[in-house]
């Protein structure tokens, strides 16, 4: 649930009791989001006079919780995948609510195709087309992101069990697509402990599709926590869905900073390439770069059939995962990127800037509780600096750390210190120039 400015909060969804598509929209409103953010939402499709949104206080399994009504006119339209992203396209959207609602009905198509045996071209959803549960999957997408929810830590889900009526009779549960979207995705689930449907197709896609990470409740400081109640009492069970929001523990946050290290979230898009010309990977990495992306790499893998390719995995601030993806679809092959929420932790830097062979020489130091742990001249001026001099660069690269252990009042990192003209004069302090961190403080100028 990434957007374009962090927050900094997570979420954890408790779907042990089952997960419906109303039942998830409950939880968020429960938890804090305006009802009229999901109205808006379902307004921006053009369905306003077609769907109406209510919410009230009920109990489930003697459980406060809020239910949300969606109430719908007669809709005896049929819809296809296609449909409903031209639906999605052409409603004024937050860009993030479009795009993970587009990828909720994708994850419900591939697994209607699957266990029908169709295209996903043929499938028509009849439930999920329906306007009710269009309402859900937007809503549910839109009440996520305005909780300010960044990363989303899902648990097992509650299946139920026992048979239930479909289209070409009854069907034991837990059904078919739902089973498909836990099989696709990985996610961990469990059958019973009813006899009932405890978790539909709509709830289960919402879980996979925007989950990050499956598990207990992560180490939070919880600031909000909704119960989303299901249509109907069940004896001896709490009908309902929990969303707990909130930000990392107080332990994360207090370790990283007794090292000085700065803690935040970045985003991880990623996707498999595997008929990219390997020569434009190098203008594909720079594009990254230039763009915006705090680092991008390349990992070998094999894929299907035995095909070597590589994941294309570039980190980011929240606010530039648009303007990436865009440069990832114009620079490679791909048609489709991952996306996950990180949380990083960074040391405290300063940059060093030192004299080697008449040229200046950057050089990054990292610091943990105000110790110097690294040294680490920039590669870029350590090459030029060989080329201009003739020295060797690992012989340039000895002398910048010979003359930031000189500033920093140390030991040189080998005999060579001090052997070459200007090897320990440095020009000063430059704090907050890092690429991944700034320093803690100010520094003064020196020169040896």
């Amino acid at each position: 649930m990434t957007g374009d400015t962090s927050t900094g909060r997570i979420g954890w969804l408790d779907a042990t009791a089952g997960i419906s598509g109303d039942m998830l929209l409950g939880a968020c409103v429960d938890a804090g989001a305006d009802l009229e953010v999901l109205r808006a939402a379902v307004a921006a499709l053009g369905l306003a006079d077609k769907v109406q949104l209510a919410a009230r206080t009920v109990h489930r399994g003697g459980l406060r919780a809020t239910q949300v009504l969606v109430q719908c006119a007669p809709d005896p339209v049929s819809r296809g995948l296609r449909d409903i992203l031209g639906l999605l396209d052409a409603a004024a959207l937050d860009p993030v609510v479009r795009r993970r609602a587009a990828d909720v009905f994708r994850a419900l198509a591939a697994a209607e195709a699957h266990v029908h045996g169709h295209p996903v071209e043929r499938v028509h959803f009849h439930e999920v087309g329906a306007l009710d549960s269009i309402t859900d999957v937007v809503g549910a997408v839109a009440g996520l992101r305005a909780l300010g929810v960044e990363r989303l830590v899902c648990s097992p889900i509650g299946l139920g069990g026992g048979r239930i009526g479909a289209a070409h009779g009854a069907i034991p549960l837990p059904g078919p697509a739902a089973l498909e979207l836990l099989r696709a995705s990985g996610a961990p689930a469990a059958g019973g402990p009813v006899d009932l449907e405890l978790a539909t197709p709509t709830g289960v896609a919402l879980a996979v599709t925007l989950a990050d990470s499956y598990g207990a409740m992560p180490l939070m400081r919880p600031a909000a926590v909704g119960l989303g109640a299901g249509g109907r009492e069940i004896d001896g069970h709490p009908n309902v869905t929990r969303l707990v929001v909130g930000r990392p523990g107080a332990a994360a946050d207090g370790a990283a900073a007794a090292h000085g290290a700065r803690r935040g979230d970045n985003v991880v898009l990623e996707a498999n390439v595997d008929d990219l010309d390997p020569r434009l990977w190098p203008s594909a990495l720079a594009a990254l770069l230039a763009g915006g992306a705090v680092d991008a790499w390349l990992t070998p893998i094999l894929m299907k059939k035995g095909r070597p390719a590589h994941t294309l995995s570039v980190l980011c601030e929240p606010g530039d995962v648009e303007r990436l993806r865009e440069v990832v679809f114009r620079h490679t092959t791909s048609i489709g990127v991952r996306e996950h929420t990180v949380t990083k932790s960074a040391l405290a830097r300063r940059e060093l800037a030192v004299e080697v062979a008449g040229r200046r020489v950057r050089v990054k130091v990292a610091l943990s509780r105000g110790d110097v742990v690294n040294v680490a001249p920039e590669h870029d001026d350590v090459l030029a600096t060989a080329d201009s001099s003739g020295l060797p660069p690992k012989v340039v690269l000895e002398l910048a750390r010979s003359g930031a252990a000189a500033l920093l009042g140390e030991p040189g990192p080998g005999p060579a210190h001090g052997t070459e003209p200007g090897a320990g004069t440095g020009t000063g302090w430059v704090t907050g120039s890092g690429t991944e961190g700034s320093g803690s403080g100010s520094g003064t100028d020196s020169t040896t």
